[in-house]
């Protein structure tokens, strides 16, 4: 007889099943009962995602450094993660890979939320791991450059957000290049975020203080700090709490020349008292000029703008055929209050979808600058894309209520859709890869905008750029039926004509341009050039006595006057402008010997001899300073 269990089937299954239950539960309670401490677990997450910004000085309004300090913010915490409020991070995962990405993974948001149900508990002080630390001051030690609003801004203690502009000039005497800026705000409570902006030709200064206050309002002026030359913005100078500055490659680095002012873009939010502010900006500059030049490109459609009151999707889209392959390096898309959801994507030629950047819930108080880890790499023919969609309704609570049509402007309660693109253009000719794209971009600009004032005067310094002087005339004879009273159309009109060799036309529009705007400097240099071929050096000479009244570390304007001297044979009125040049320039060779010609022709043979041999010492093989160097010794033994 075969020997049987005293359980029958039925048992059997059972006991399999409890035993089955059983190991369940003994896998499972571990994970349902795991004790989550701050010391082991709450802590490494913290450091990381809140101290930063969550420590003495800093915008947060309290700190997040302690057990205590956190243990009393707890529930605080808790639900602010679950909603995913903090840390603040827009981007959804998946649509584009970045540098220092603060979204918590689901398993981080359910270990606060265990931690306070819990009981908040500290741990074993042994698992706390090191506290953060900071650097006090600049981030990367003394700058080589510190320029400073020159007065205090006084905030008024209520009322809603301020947008204000800030002139800050750069006192340089030579171009530098930057690979790092740091911006030190002053009083981070009342800074939500800044931008600076490039004037090339200090255009922005009019603008300051006409409401008796430093500054002026806006939200954006990246359109008005043009320049009449082709020179495109190439960095994205962004600041906001907790920011770490970047230190770009030399050979990425950005251009800074003498009489550049820099426009701060403030974002301001009183505290319920009046503050001051006064920033600093220090500059960290390379010892090389840079070889790549990256370039913003800007998608946008303000001009579609037009939200109905009660309107929960109405939405802006704009596009770009790229002429030419790039690495897009960076991505900062900005809206306003209204603003939803923020997509941005690319379709290669062959069809493929890369995505760029996707925001479902934007909030403009979390703009930012985001960094890609590795540069997506664009072929040449891909679309970049971006759709921007707002919600005008009672269901945003940030809309107002009751909510109104919204157009698009520059205040906090108008509409704005950008999204700013940094790339780096491929090198396919000997042309500048950005003068493709920035035609391209125009071009765009114009199918928008027909008769655009900024793509026709940014079109003309392009063509001036490439010698096709006929469509620089044209286009830039195209903004001025726009704004006929712009005087950075004017100079660029006057320069194309004095290239075209149609100097009396020059010669008119350069002295309307001074007429319009007697501070614009370049139309004052560009009419001392005109005159001088004109055959009149007198007015060009007085043309650059008034330019270097207000531009005096211009070597080159101090040469133009001293030659100019020199031919009328004022060899008194031409010395000090040349010895201010090599002062200026002290490598420059050829200065010291126009100082050379100018000593010996005044009968100064010794200094004349000195002059030419520094130019040797510098340029030995400047053919022309050893010519005369010969003459002036041997005029000075006598022979002939």
């Amino acid at each position: 007889m075969p020997w049987r269990s005293k359980r029958d089937t039925h048992n059997v299954a059972t006991t399999i099943t409890h035993a089955r239950w059983f190991v369940l539960f003994l896998v499972m309670q571990p994970l349902e009962a795991r004790p989550v401490t701050f010391t082991k677990h709450v802590a490494p997450l913290v450091f990381q995602f809140c101290s930063p910004c969550h420590r003495p000085g800093e915008a947060a309004p309290f700190s997040l450094l302690t057990y205590q300090d956190v243990r009393q913010h707890a529930s605080q915490i808790a639900a602010a993660t679950a909603r995913r409020y903090m840390p603040p991070w827009l981007p959804e995962p998946g649509y584009g890979d970045f540098n220092g990405e603060r979204r918590l993974t689901a398993e981080q948001l359910r270990l606060f939320s265990d931690w306070v149900k819990q009981g908040a508990l500290e741990g074993d002080p042994a698992d706390v791991p090191p506290s953060p630390h900071f650097v006090e001051g600049w981030q990367m030690g003394p700058p080589d450059l510190v320029v400073q609003m020159a007065e205090q801004y006084r905030l008024t203690a209520s009322g809603g957000d301020v947008f204000r502009n800030f002139i800050v000039p750069v006192d340089l005497k030579e171009t530098k290049y930057v690979r790092a800026i740091e911006l030190r705000p002053g009083n981070k409570r009342i800074v939500h975020h800044a931008n600076i902006w490039i004037d090339h030709r200090q255009s922005l200064r009019r603008r300051d203080g006409q409401d008796g206050q430093p500054g002026f309002p806006g939200m954006d002026v990246s359109t008005e700090a043009r320049s009449d030359t082709f020179d495109p913005d190439s960095h994205f100078l962004f600041w906001k709490p907790g920011s770490v500055i970047e230190l770009e490659p030399d050979d990425l680095s950005w251009q800074l020349d003498p009489g550049t002012d820099l426009v701060l873009n403030l974002h301001l939010q009183p505290s319920g008292k009046e503050e001051s502010i006064q920033p600093v900006i220090g500059f960290y500059f390379s010892p090389q000029a840079p070889t790549r030049h990256p370039m913003l490109v800007q998608l946008e459609h303000d001009g579609a703008i037009d939200i109905p009151a009660g309107s929960r999707d109405f939405a802006v889209t704009d596009r770009l055929i790229l002429p030419t392959s790039v690495d897009v390096l960076a991505i900062y898309p900005h809206a306003h209050y209204l603003g939803k959801q923020v997509e941005a994507w690319a379709t290669l030629p062959d069809g493929t979808l890369r995505w760029l950047i996707k925001i479902a819930g934007w909030d403009m108080n979390w703009q930012a600058v985001y960094t890609y880890k590795k540069p997506v790499q664009l072929p040449r023919g891909s679309t970049v894309e971006m759709r921007i969609t707002y919600d005008n309704s009672t269901d945003n609570p940030r809309a107002s209520n009751p909510p109104k049509r919204v157009r698009t402007g520059p205040r906090s309660e108008d509409e704005m859709g950008h999204v700013w693109l940094q790339v780096l253009p491929k090198k396919g000719s000997t042309e500048d890869p950005r003068a493709g794209l920035q035609e391209a971009l125009m071009r765009r600009r114009l199918e928008k905008y027909p008769g655009d004032f900024v793509a026709h005067c940014n079109l003309g310094a392009l063509y001036a750029t490439r010698g096709r002087y006929d469509a620089a005339i044209e286009n830039f004879e195209h903004a001025l039926r726009v704004q006929p009273a712009s005087a950075t159309a004017r100079n660029g009109l006057g320069a194309g004509f004095l290239a075209a060799g149609r100097v009396d036309d020059a010669i008119r529009e350069l002295r309307e341009a001074l007429r319009i705007d007697p501070g614009h400097l370049n139309a004052r240099w560009n009419l001392a050039k005109t005159l001088l071929r004109k055959n009149d050096p007198s007015g060009a000479a007085a043309e650059l006595e008034t330019y270097l009244r207000r531009k005096p570390d211009n070597a080159d304007a101090q040469v133009g006057l001293a030659m100019i001297y020199f031919m009328q044979r004022r060899y008194h009125d031409a010395l000090p402008h040349f010895q201010e040049a090599i002062r200026l320039k002290p490598e420059d060779s050829d200065i010291r010997t126009d100082l050379g010609a100018l000593l010996a022709s005044s009968g100064d043979l010794p200094g004349a001899i000195q002059a030419f041999e520094e130019a040797l010492k510098l340029n030995p093989s400047d053919k022309v300073a050893r010519d005369y160097l010969a003459r002036a010794r041997a005029q000075l033994a006598g022979k002939p």
